[in-house]
């Protein structure tokens, strides 16, 4: 989905760098097309190095998720914590069968998500996770 995403605009960009100037200012000008190029090929690369990184682990007493390829981040959330499981999914989602877990708790900053998920497993992630929070409940 994220590639699709990444030709769509860099591609219209590449065309649009090259094409134009190199009509109007003529041939050598459609060299121009060359940075957004080899941006769209270097994107293409790390976009599967970071959808490759994230994972997730429904541990005893907490998830752990954790991403990044240069940055790594780990997010542990115990399940006493959670508040609010919801599930996501946007229009481009919904076209490739892709859904997110988001996790809030009463820290702005501890909240986390799982993307690019089946549907199926999303829901029974987030009834998982909502059953775990309520079972350990650790109140206010």
């Amino acid at each position: 989905m994220r590639r699709l995403l990444l030709v769509v605009w860099l591609g219209l960009l590449t065309v649009a760098a090259g094409l134009v100037p190199g009509l109007l200012l003529g041939p050598p000008w459609a060299a121009l097309a060359a940075p957004p190029l080899a941006l769209l090929v270097w994107g293409w690369v790390m976009l599967e190095r970071n959808w490759r990184s994230w994972r997730y682990t429904e541990r005893a007493d907490d998830l752990l998720i954790s991403r990044g390829v240069l940055w790594r981040t780990t997010t542990v959330v115990p399940y006493g914590r959670m508040q609010l499981v919801e599930v996501t999914s946007g229009p481009v989602e919904r076209h490739f069968g892709l859904a997110s877990v988001q996790l809030h708790t009463a820290a702005a900053a501890s909240d986390a998500t799982v993307p690019g998920l089946d549907p199926a497993e999303a829901e029974r992630l987030r009834d998982r996770l909502t059953e775990l929070g309520e079972a350990r409940s650790a109140g206010l």
